[in-house]
């Protein structure tokens, strides 16, 4: 096991050694539950998603946050029950504090559900896109990474469940036809803007995987052990890889979910980061997976917040965590969730 208390940084760990011989993947299975089991965070490189798409979509993004406040406006999340689009610095909450970042939010691009008085409340998170009209390139390169980053996340997913002695497709019923995907585009301003020291509070990822693309300022900070931090430092052509609850619920608590934050850069500076999330699909419970018994000893169950429990029931977690997040759009489109 990772001496986390000595942890100096995250594991680095290459996606391509899956095409490598026999030797090559069981080192890196090893590896991949070592990472997840001991820290929770770590690299990913030769990863496959091509460099020059990430480069085209960081210069996108810093475009779309260049854009006029009345253009990034006109795609404010307030307008959407399905929790997408842009939001203003410090209109997102973790844990009851503003998070000073600016933001544009997109799911998969699928239709609105027809909803009936039976629907579960959840089901309103399925829907379209917000697209800003000043920035009409952004949709296309948006969907192809996402596509993109689909694909590789889906691998890398299959790849725990083999590293687990699990069967290869075992977690394939749980995103199935319908993975519930989610991009953000995030610009932290500096300190000389904010008087705040929050860019994200702490806290732990909801889904199966994240992965972020960093630019060159670093902020991104993770929990090794209680108390003791350490800095996720850029590292050019990897992404930044999470375990999120829902595998720390399947494992019961063999996989760890690690609470990390964003401290916001020093004054005169920014930081752009892009963040991609892989989550179960919105209809789907979370089983307890019976892991071989030398794994199975080693699962103390997961760690639920009693602030914020975790739920097996995918739709309502998720749904959850978007209202305490964005209490402007709980307002408008969920008061008979909220009881307002």
């Amino acid at each position: 096991m990772t001496h986390l208390t000595t942890l100096k940084t995250l594991p680095l760990l290459d996606l391509s050694q899956l095409d490598g011989d026999a030797r090559r993947r069981r080192v890196f299975l090893d590896d991949l539950r070592a990472a997840a089991r001991d820290v929770g965070f770590f690299y990913l490189r030769g990863h496959g998603v091509d460099g020059a798409l990430n480069a085209r979509l960081q210069h996108a993004a810093r475009q779309f946050f260049a854009l006029s406040e009345a253009d990034k406006l006109a795609v404010q999340m307030v307008h959407s029950p399905h929790f997408r689009g842009y939001n203003r610095a410090a209109a997102e909450l973790t844990r009851g504090q503003p998070d000073w970042r600016e933001q544009f939010d997109i799911g998969a691009e699928r239709p609105a559900l027809t909803l009936s008085d039976d629907t579960p409340r959840w089901a309103r998170l399925q829907g379209p896109n917000q697209w800003p009209a000043a920035l009409p390139t952004l949709k296309p390169l948006l969907l192809q990474w996402q596509q993109a980053m689909t694909a590789m996340s889906l691998r890398l997913l299959r790849t725990f469940a083999l590293a687990l002695s699990l069967p290869e497709q075992a977690f394939d019923r749980l995103y199935g036809e319908k993975p519930n995907e989610h991009i953000k585009l995030i610009r932290y301003p500096g300190r000389e803007a904010t008087d705040s020291a929050q860019g994200v509070g702490a806290h732990k990822d909801s889904g199966f995987l994240s992965f972020l693309l960093q630019d060159a300022q670093k902020g991104l900070q993770v929990e090794v052990s209680e108390g003791q931090w350490i800095d996720a430092q850029p590292r050019e052509d990897t992404f930044v890889v999470n375990i999120g609850e829902l595998l720390e619920l399947a494992t019961n608590g063999y996989l760890r979910a690690t609470v990390h934050r964003v401290e916001t850069p020093p004054a005169g500076y920014d930081r752009l980061s892009i963040a991609f999330f892989l989550g179960a699909r919105l209809d789907a419970v979370v089983p307890l997976y019976q892991l071989p018994p030398p794994l199975a000893a080693q699962a103390p169950g997961p760690a639920s917040d009693p602030l914020n429990p975790l739920l097996r029931d995918v739709g309502y977690n998720y749904l959850k965590g978007r209202i305490r997040s964005h209490p402007d759009v709980a307002q408008r489109f969920y008061r008979d969730v909220i009881g307002v």
